[in-house]
């Protein structure tokens, strides 16, 4: 009787597994290698594949999409549409005529992203956990209008206890103060931590947080992104979430090594409007329009910048694209820092063309890492650089959280995009992508700063590995698609 059961339960089971799976395959449409880490795991793991998959595989992209609301986002559409005019017509005027040659890259990231090029910004550059939170702090104390900040992880600790106290004085002082965090990002912080905040008039939503206690359907797609916007006239956007172990203070890490960029200027506005679209995709607190948001621009800088943006809930992996496009335009150098780097084969397969062409491609990534099972998946495709010429270092100071690229010294990207295909696909991310020498020659120094306090990973080192570790970082890569 007990085998009758167990026999017939088995066998239903393994009917709605293939069935399952041959949904995975015509429904969702996925690309090929997400496709079979997705059929791995369910017939490695009947039964229990369904419900990883209800939790882990679902598309955003057909279930939830942006509502834009009111006149809020008015000027920057306008903006927007003059320049795709003025490029088509060749009508755009650059600052620094340099910033021309990357045209089709601009155009790119503004016909697929809406992504506006300003050319009247400054920016500042953060290394240091302390130097960046006191520049931010030092902002939130002056700030007169609103604060909105959006980061992945808060931490109930001494720095986010000092930056809660900060905000909720000056919601008392009757600042609007907007903080969106992550649900999953923060899954240990109890949401009374807020309540000081809320108390005091300001708010504080989850993005996609769970209905249902301790069960996340949506828990695969992160908002990874890290936006401070203090009355519409300054912005920071970078790697550093809030927490004492991003000051270096955790002793399980150590020294924490980021990259953090404070701008002033135009591509605020485009911060901005990132900042309400996400508030309005998962909050029901309507935010009334209020000019004061998108206000008139008093800085006359110099430096050319576009923030582009992806998600889940589009089909069009933009961030990755832009890099792809910047890697390919290198003529001399390629400098990339990246906490984890699990990369699809097109990007893969742009840094070896570039490598094989001449150009000096070097990758940077902790030499201390995290996550372990990243840290694998990461050193499963480090032979095939290294193969083409690829210089690669392992940091070794402390944890390198760095999420930059930097091409011929002359472009670059900052932001909070890791080089894996979680970032590219599956969480929402935020890149400001910077037309400036003075900018990229910076971040291209400080990588080359950086090496003092990192171990080159040459092709013998690597090719000493123990056959054990081989094993498991081959394991490992045939789930990349969907760590």
């Amino acid at each position: 009787m007990f085998n009758t059961a167990y026999t017939t339960t088995y066998f239903l089971i393994s009917i709605l597994n293939i069935l399952f799976a041959v949904g995975v395959v015509f429904v969702e449409r996925r690309n090929i290698g997400s496709t079979w880490a997705w059929l791995v795991i369910l017939f490695f793991l009947p039964g229990l594949g369904f419900i990883i998959y209800l939790f882990f595989g679902q598309n955003l992209s057909k279930r939830k999409r942006y509502k834009v609301k009111g006149r809020q986002l008015k000027q920057i559409v306008e903006m927007i549409e003059s320049q795709k005019y003025d490029i088509q017509h060749n009508l755009l005027e650059y600052k620094h005529t340099e910033i021309s040659n990357y045209q089709d890259l601009i155009y790119m990231n503004l016909i697929s992203d809406h992504a506006y090029l300003s050319q009247e910004n400054e920016i500042e550059v953060f290394t240091i956990g302390d130097n960046k939170f006191d520049s931010l702090l030092r902002d939130i104390e002056h700030a007169e209008h609103h604060i909105h900040l959006m980061y992945y992880i808060i931490r109930n600790d001494r720095l986010g206890n000092r930056l809660l106290s900060l905000l909720t004085k000056k919601a008392q002082e009757g600042v609007k103060v907007r903080f969106l965090y992550d649900d999953i990002g923060n899954v240990r912080l109890n949401r009374r931590f807020f309540k000081p905040l809320i108390d005091a008039g300001g708010h504080a939503v989850a993005f996609f947080p769970s209905r249902i206690p301790y069960m996340n359907f949506r828990l695969n797609f992160r908002n990874h992104r890290k936006l401070a916007i203090i009355d519409g006239k300054c912005g920071y956007i970078g790697g550093f979430n809030i927490g004492d172990e991003y000051l270096g203070l955790d002793p399980q890490y150590g020294y924490w090594r980021d990259t953090h960029i404070k701008i002033k200027g135009d591509s605020v506005f485009q911060m901005q409007a990132l900042f309400l679209l996400d508030w309005y995709l998962v909050s029901e607190i309507e935010i009334p329009y209020d000019p004061m948001y998108f206000p008139v621009n008093s800085i006359e800088g110099n430096v050319a910048v576009q923030i582009v943006s992806s998600g889940p809930n589009d089909n069009t992996e933009q961030i990755r694209n832009a890099l792809i496009k910047m890697i390919n335009s290198a003529k001399h150098s390629i400098y990339v820092q990246t906490p984890y780097f699990v990369p699809d084969e097109s990007l893969l397969n742009a840094l070896e063309i570039a490598a094989l062409s001449g150009v000096d491609v070097r990758l940077m990534l902790p030499g201390n890492p995290d996550k372990r099972i990243m840290y694998w998946a990461t050193f499963s495709y480090l032979g095939e650089l290294l193969n083409v010429g690829v210089k690669i270092y392992l940091y070794k100071k402390g944890f390198l959280h760095a999420k930059t690229i930097v091409v011929d010294g002359t472009i670059c990207s900052v932001g909070t995009t890791n080089i894996d295909i979680r970032s590219f696909k599956l969480n929402f991310e935020v890149n400001a992508l910077v037309y400036n020498t003075n900018t990229a020659t910076l971040l291209k120094e400080i990588f080359e700063s950086d090496i003092y306090d990192s171990e080159e990973l040459t092709l013998e080192l690597y090719n000493n590995r123990s056959l054990l570790q081989r094993f498991v970082e081959s394991l490992t890569r045939l789930f990349s698609p969907v760590l």
